[in-house]
């Protein structure tokens, strides 16, 4: 199944989600147990491993996070793969020279 804009859009709406995707984006190829434990260090988060299993279960199939097993160990990866596609959808148009507010200045 390919996940929809939606399905991305859903998973990046949760708080500890969006931690998580922090997390392997500093540091890719991490176990639950490490993500469990960075999630609780640095964010000040302690959710159970299971519900930390679920988030990334809902990351997974949005597209946004890839598993590779070894042994009884399961390796979570980034993928942003997903993101590009919304930001191609929804390309930032350049900005207008004769526009006297360019974008990287607006609120």
């Amino acid at each position: 199944m390919v996940p929809g804009v939606g399905d991305v859009f859903r998973a990046i709406a949760e708080p500890t989600r969006r931690a998580l995707l922090d997390e392997l984006a500093e540091r890719d190829g991490q176990t639950l147990f490490d993500l469990c434990s960075r999630l609780a260090v640095k964010h000040d988060l302690t959710p159970t491993r299971q519900a930390v299993s679920q988030h990334l279960a809902v990351l997974e199939d949005a597209g946004l996070v890839s598993t590779r097993r070894e042994g009884r160990y399961k390796f979570h990866r980034l993928d942003t793969r997903p993101l590009r596609a919304i930001a191609e959808r929804w390309p930032v148009p350049p900005d207008d020279p004769d526009d006297p507010e360019p974008r990287e200045d607006r609120p």
